[in-house]
């Protein structure tokens, strides 16, 4: 119940409401960029900060290297999954998003913690930006082998895939940002306290504003999908959050840390993923990968699964 009393998740619920209304309420694309730019700009830092205090330790290395192994295992498992009920292509483009991670999940997860001060490892956010491109590797080199199976001539170069995935500007500034945070320390942490700290819960809550508009708007291009996939959208973030709490046990990860990777395991992209696969993959269907994973996936996270995950690993 905090969790649904939480000012920014209310702002969620008022925007899938405004949405379901058919209200005309919106917010301008330009700004919702500036929103999601800010908030990646200052979790970077704050990462940075962080890091800047612990240093390099078993720790983070065991959480980059956790982070990496669902990066891959999680897309794999899942296309082999889908592939037993839907074509190649629409298989490729669901598990990408589902292999790949929310980064608006993940800092709302964050926020959950800083506010019921449960200390979490600022390296959790280098740990995000390593998740997101593996998927997108993977989907095109099983859309690649579906086409060499129908005899397709066209198969997409995988360089430019690359390129595009690594060089997202978004990620590119959330790493930039850390590292800024890291080299700056604890006076770059007092200079930029209004940044990071004052303003991040109502940047938040506005962003969310816009995600809830948004996901009123994919439940729309669900209309006639299988029930299963709907099934799928709701029980895949707490298999992928099982396996990762499994791991995160195994390697004896801090609470805090298990906590954003289960976080990180559920998620599902809906931003990065299916701008690269509406090209990568044209032959896939953007109703199903992105309506499954903005217009279920992530309202489930945000409402449900966050506090969920982290009670979990907790011990809760």
């Amino acid at each position: 119940m905090d969790q649904l009393l939480d000012p920014a998740i209310l702002f969620f619920c008022f925007g899938i409401a405004a949405g379901l209304l058919r209200s005309n309420l919106e917010i301008p694309p330009a700004i919702a960029r500036f929103l999601s730019l800010y908030l990646l700009m200052a979790l970077g830092l704050k990462g940075g900060f962080a890091l800047a205090r612990s240093g390099l330790t078993p720790e983070v290395a065991a959480s980059l290297g956790a982070a990496v192994l669902l990066a891959v295992a999680v897309p794999l498992a899942s296309y082999a999954l889908l592939r037993r009920s839907l074509n190649g292509f629409d298989a490729a483009a669901i598990a990408a998003t589902y292999g790949s991670v929310s980064a608006v999940t993940f800092i709302t997860a964050a926020q959950y913690l800083d506010t019921h001060g449960l200390p979490y490892g600022g390296h959790m956010a280098a740990a995000m930006a390593l998740m997101e491109s593996p998927a997108i590797v993977l989907a095109v080199l099983l859309a690649n082998q579906v086409r060499r199976q129908q005899g397709a001539a066209a198969m997409v170069p995988l360089r430019g895939v690359l390129h595009e995935s690594l060089t997202d500007g978004a990620q590119l500034l959330l790493l930039g940002a850390m590292l800024i945070g890291m080299l700056t320390g604890a006076h770059g942490e007092a200079a930029m306290q209004p940044f990071t700290g004052d303003l991040f819960k109502g940047m938040l809550a506005f962003f969310l504003l816009d995600m809830g508009l948004s996901c009123a708007r994919q439940l729309g291009t669900l209309r006639g999908a299988p029930r299963w996939l709907l099934g799928y959208a709701l029980a895949a973030p707490l298999a992928h959050a099982g396996v990762a709490l499994a791991l995160g046990r195994l390697l004896g990860l801090e609470p805090g840390n298990t906590a954003l990777l289960l976080v990180l395991a559920a998620s599902a992209s809906y931003i990065a993923v299916p701008a690269v696969v509406r090209h990568a993959i044209p032959e896939a269907r953007p109703g199903l990968y992105l309506g499954l994973s903005l217009g279920v996936t992530f309202p489930f996270n945000i409402l449900v699964g966050i506090p969920l995950y982290i009670r979990i690993a907790h011990g809760g």
